[in-house]
């Protein structure tokens, strides 16, 4: 991933210096878990545990003739330790090395994930807390629908948020196998025992069965973990976009002191960091693809996969990082327009009413498609003649034949929309939300 879109700690799990330094992990977990089976002696596992190191640039020569990078490290391995090296990667195939080594990276990268997500949830719970009570239009197809409340916005979002959380988890603890089971996985050279300690060593499962390779639907459960949660990230910023337009402005990215909108137009204040999120949310559904189509590889493995993972894996997860951080900051500095959300409420003349007005009259006992035709007349009249809907509604007289002036005022009361948030909240928060 680009630098620009980078956060260091995340991208310093992906370079070539930590991806070699987690398959010297592996390595020696597997030679601590012989030494334990008593097949290499202490002095050879000691002079192991004091050696064992690699430098990179020695690695990529010897890739440059071998065409093979896990000899490479090994070569290159094996020059600093010496003649103990003889038990490094004893029975082993280089997917187990590799495949152990990815879950322990992904499941480093995944907690960092998991601790962005909550930054996120933390900052839009604060937000549907504070805006609770905070009338808004709701819209459909765009369209002034019923009001709804600001908080409740951000309660839904939260909610979501809570989801992409488990079901990350989940995939983070599918991730977190390894396998050292050798070539076709069938420990030919090895054991389920020696498999089982070194893992343990490394803070992974053992994988129950593997072939060559831990399979990749592991992979995919993971990945498409992550495009998901950029499609919510997506929906989120795509719903900041509308709300920031001219037209409706009722919240507004923040705008630091020196930042310049436009480099034609001085006035402009646009949502640049909603609108970047978009986008490179889009790679993370992407790549979550990909991730899809590694899973059927030829027989015990075939070697198809390897190219996609080197670039999806860094990729999604130093995005989805930035994302997360990003999204975070986004939201904290959001400002919050109430007097424009009420102004907008009134801009389509209380139309919004016109189901509560329905549903009284339904009440009364009126047929609903009488009662919908009542309705529909003083409210066609009200948008065709921009004038308020109550008015019209009060000045109609088959509507006040059956209702009268005390009951209209109670349907025209904004306060019943907001008499289930509480309960809501309840539901999202917990009591006393």
């Amino acid at each position: 991933m680009i630098d620009r879109y980078s956060r260091p700690e995340m991208a310093a799990l992906w370079t070539m210096e930590a991806r070699f330094g987690a398959w010297l992990e592996v390595e020696l977990a597997v030679c601590e878990a012989w030494t334990a089976l008593g097949v290499i002696p202490q002095a050879d596992m000691a002079e192991i545990r004091a050696k064992a190191a690699f430098d990179v640039d020695r690695i990529l020569e010897v890739e440059e003739k071998t065409r093979h990078d896990v000899i490479a490290f090994l070569t290159a391995v094996e020059e600093k330790v010496g003649p103990s090296a003889r038990f490094i990667h004893l029975g082993c195939t280089s997917s187990d090395i590799v495949d152990t080594a990815n879950a322990i990276i992904l499941v480093r990268a995944g907690k960092m994930i998991l601790a962005d997500i909550d930054k996120v949830r933390a900052v839009l719970k604060d937000m549907a807390l504070a805006h609770k009570d905070q009338l808004c239009m709701g819209r459909t197809h765009g369209i002034h629908a019923e009001p709804t409340s600001f908080g409740l916005k951000m309660a839904g979002f939260y909610a979501e948020f809570d989801r992409h959380r488990a079901r990350f988890v989940e995939a983070l603890e599918g991730i977190r196998v390894g396998k050292i089971s050798g070539a076709v996985g069938t420990y030919a050279h090895l054991s389920p025992e020696l498999e089982a300690h070194a893992c343990q060593l490394l803070g992974l499962a053992a994988d129950p069965v593997s072939t060559q390779i831990i399979q990749r639907d592991r992979y995919a459960h993971y990945f498409t973990t992550l495009g998901l949660l950029g499609g919510g990230v997506e929906r989120l910023c795509t719903e900041l976009r509308h709300l920031q337009r001219t037209e409706v402005l009722e919240v507004e990215e923040g705008f630091s002191k020196g930042q310049k909108g436009s480099s034609a137009m001085p006035h402009k204040k646009n949502p640049i960091s909603a609108e970047n999120l978009c986008g490179l949310s889009r790679l993370l559904r992407t790549n979550a693809l990909a991730s899809m189509e590694n899973m059927p590889l030829w027989h015990e493995r075939d070697i198809s996969h390897s190219s996609v993972e080197r670039v999806i894996m860094p990729d999604c997860t130093i995005l989805a990082d930035y994302i997360l951080n990003r999204l975070a900051g986004l939201l904290k500095n959001l400002r919050i327009i109430p007097e424009n959300m009420q102004r907008n409420l009134e801009g389509s003349f209380g139309l919004f009413y016109s189901q509560r007005v329905l549903v009284a009259l339904i009440d009364l006992g009126l047929p609903r498609q009488k009662a919908y035709e009542m309705v529909q007349a003083p409210a066609m009249r009200c948008w065709e003649g921009k004038r308020p809907f109550k008015d019209e509604v009060m000045a109609d007289a088959e509507i006040t034949r059956h209702l009268s002036q005390q009951a209209l005022e109670e349907v025209f009361d904004p306060c019943y929309y907001l008499r289930y948030v509480s309960a809501i909240f309840e539901r999202v928060f917990g009591p006393g939300a």
